[in-house]
């Protein structure tokens, strides 16, 4: 079997790459927007707050957690999720790192 695609980059490019891919879609951006709104884990919530199905949401949920954005734990009958702070470290650093490289050389580009 050959290698993937992905085997042809680093550990920590692999790693940014599925977060921007888990931040990739309007309806993910909404659920991270309204998880920081109420500041609080939330259930149910979720699916009165956006246009979509529930199982739809469910989905997005799911590809958030996968990428390691949003916790969930389980309460009862429902999965309450949060922002999983480690997650957005990562990309605030490659945010950074890219910030810090663009303020040292200014004007130096085309």
């Amino acid at each position: 079997m050959g290698a993937t695609k992905t085997d042809h980059f680093t550990d920590q490019q692999n790693e940014l790459a599925i977060l921007a891919k888990a931040l990739g879609h309007p309806a993910r951006i909404a659920i991270i927007e309204y998880i920081l709104k109420v500041d609080t884990c939330i259930c149910g919530d979720i699916v009165n707050e956006l246009p979509l199905a529930q199982p739809t949401v469910s989905q997005h949920l799911k590809e958030l957690k996968n990428a390691g954005l949003i916790k969930g734990n389980i309460e009862g009958n429902a999965i309450c999720y949060c922002i999983n702070e480690p997650g957005f470290e990562k990309i605030k650093g490659f945010f950074q790192h890219i910030t810090e490289h663009l303020k040292k050389k200014r004007n130096e580009c085309c």
